[in-house]
């Protein structure tokens, strides 16, 4: 039996990495927490955000949808369930392409390189530990059998 306490951290890793992804991708829109380097001619808002994230409009639109999509997920245990375990697919997936050249700018669309490498990394792992780990040994200590 599932209680509150045992889904709690659930829901609260994807309403975190929600919120974070939203606030990343609308502070990326707003010029006074993206520099940009002088020696690039800004294209598509390319710049870093709070000096660290390469970053430009993709990526922080991108970041808005995940941001709003963990948000809303976090409402229910299965779709929080849901959202880490997809969100760890995909930004580990991210991460790996980001240490490839000609990969880490998804292939031109969005610079993926640097310190977004070890940002999605590691959020790509509490995702994936609330998404895998958590849920299997909830539903082993349950008695609930896995699909």
């Amino acid at each position: 039996m599932q209680t509150p306490a045992t889904e709690g951290p659930i829901r609260i890793t994807a309403l975190v990495l929600g919120i974070m992804f939203l606030l990343m991708g609308v502070i990326g829109f707003l010029p006074n927490f993206v520099s940009v380097p002088e020696d690039v001619v800004s294209t598509m808002g390319f710049g870093y955000l709070l000096g660290l994230f390469p970053t430009n409009y993709l990526h922080n639109a991108i970041r808005i949808l995940v941001g709003l999509w963990g948000i809303a997920a976090s409402t229910s245990l299965v779709g929080s369930i849901t959202f880490n375990q997809i969100f760890a697919v995909l930004y580990f997936g991210e991460a790996l392409l980001g240490l490839f050249p000609g990969a880490n700018t998804l292939f031109g669309t969005m610079p993926i390189y640097g310190n977004n490498v070890w940002l999605n990394a590691l959020t790509a792992a509490a995702a994936a530990y609330f998404g895998f780990v958590k849920p299997a040994a909830m539903n082993k200590s349950a008695g609930t059998p896995t699909a």
